[in-house]
């Protein structure tokens, strides 16, 4: 199957079949219902996606015009390399299409992207009890073993 997979930038026209997986991963990680993301951040964010002035960036993973999953990724400024780095922020796959390469690929991309922007380091964060892509994480990356602290304001 992986053959088959395109991976390619967004366009403004893909928004209505780029919109349920956005909904999916947010469901996923407990944005959905009364807890859904407000629509101005949804369109706000399309937005940046479209902008080439913007940092931030989104592909899709489509096969026979399907779209199987979505990476959004940032680059930013680090205080320990000269480049830049890139961040992961957003990687999901329509549950049909796991363990058949698509999250193999867009991470992939993502990795192509960075290293023709410059970047000096790919990553990304998880939820501990999203074992499943943990096993596709630890083939193509290494676990750096931070914890990650927030505090929304």
């Amino acid at each position: 199957m992986e053959s088959s997979i395109v991976i390619r930038f967004v366009t403004d026209q893909d928004f209505d079949a780029w919109k349920p997986l956005w909904d999916g991963y947010n469901a996923f990680y407990g944005r959905a219902g009364d807890t859904a993301l407000p629509e101005e951040i949804t369109r706000t964010t399309w937005s940046r996606f479209l902008d080439p002035a913007d940092p931030v960036h989104a592909l899709v993973a489509e096969r026979s015009g399907e779209m199987l999953g979505l990476a959004h990724f940032l680059f930013h400024r680090t205080t320990t390399n000269i480049g830049n780095n890139c961040y992961m922020q957003d990687l999901f796959t329509t549950e049909a299409s796991r363990g058949k390469g698509v999250g193999r690929a867009l991470i992939e991309r993502v990795y192509a992207e960075a290293g023709k922007a410059g970047a000096g380091r790919v990553y990304w964060q998880t939820h501990e009890t999203n074992k499943v892509a943990m096993q596709l994480y630890d083939k193509v990356a290494e676990n750096s073993g931070f914890v990650v602290y927030r505090k929304l304001i």
